[in-house]
């Protein structure tokens, strides 16, 4: 249900509203490059200083201009298992194909909190839910064993994982009926390798062709080709985290011409120094060249 690589979108802002207008043409540009999806309003879109107005607005605005051509895989998690449900919710009204539900951040559920969380709005909105692993950012990470429970409710058919723990992936696809998709670029090859199915990502805001090719390569029985990738890739897919994401990718595309670099406080533009190892790490990709930018 979920092979291939999946777009983390960014939000683009222009004097500090939505830009929907750059955000179509990101879209399009994806879809032309044979993205197999998108996935608005999660940590790399800065979901967290997003009004619910926007959120709806964004989810909607990535439904109608995919038109059916791509799934839509809307972030729509919080700490708040009521607020997600109404977010999950809507997203399945608007037509989002799925939901990404990360692990509740600040309050710190139990395993048995973050189960009853996961499997209530499963039970209120029928829509495939993938799980969003990612402790560096929330203070808490799904057990396995909790994992492997809710991977037993019909419609929660997928994890992105983002612990950066490859042990902990391993037990996941060994005990787990549940599809794995990193969350991490610079793992994506690793975690197809222990039997993941692809990726969501944020590199491919700026390569969706190349980052589609290297899942589509691992997946096809094209080893070496994914290998191949995966080194011409890596150097940027480290630039784009040295300082929090989705400040170094916004940066990175607007050096390109394709967004405003806006982002919204707390984050902030990266330094001069960051902004060079970016810029370098850019020049120095030969697939980040402009025939080629963004398909």
């Amino acid at each position: 249900m979920f092979d291939g690589a999946f777009t983390a979108l960014v939000t683009p802002f222009k004097n500090r509203n939505v830009d929907f207008n750059t955000l179509g043409k990101l879209i399009d540009a994806q879809i032309k490059a044979g993205i197999s999806g998108l996935v608005p309003c999660g940590t790399t879109g800065e979901s967290a200083t997003l009004t619910e107005e926007e959120r709806k607005d964004i989810i909607r605005a990535t439904v109608e201009t995919a038109g059916r051509r791509v799934p839509v895989i809307a972030g729509t998690g919080s700490n708040d298992t009521r607020e997600t449900i109404e977010r999950t919710a809507f997203a399945k009204e608007v037509g989002a194909y799925a939901a990404l539900l990360v692990t509740p951040y600040y309050n710190k559920p139990t395993p048995q909190g973050l189960f009853e969380h996961y499997r209530t709005v499963a039970s209120e909105v029928d829509i495939p839910i993938i799980l969003y692993n990612v402790p560096g950012r929330t203070g808490v990470s799904l057990p396995v064993e909790t994992v492997s429970a809710l991977s037993e409710i019909p419609n929660i058919v997928a994890i992105k994982e983002a612990s950066g723990n490859l042990a902990y992936v391993s037990e996941i696809i060994e005990s787990c009926k549940i599809t794995v998709l990193s969350g991490e670029d610079s793992l994506t090859l690793p975690i197809l390798a222990l039997g993941g199915r692809g990726v969501i990502s944020v590199v491919s805001n700026i390569l969706p062709r190349q980052t589609e090719e290297l899942v589509r390569s691992y997946l096809g029985g094209k080893i070496e080709r994914a290998r191949e990738i995966h080194f011409q890739m890596l150097p940027l897919m480290r630039a784009l985290f040295v300082e929090t994401n989705p400040a170094p990718v916004k940066e990175a595309m607007a050096h390109l011409g394709l967004i405003s670099p806006e982002l919204r406080l707390p984050l902030v533009r990266v330094s001069e120094k960051s902004r060079r190892v970016i810029i370098a790490a850019l020049e120095k990709c030969t697939l980040c060249d402009k025939e080629r930018q963004l398909g």
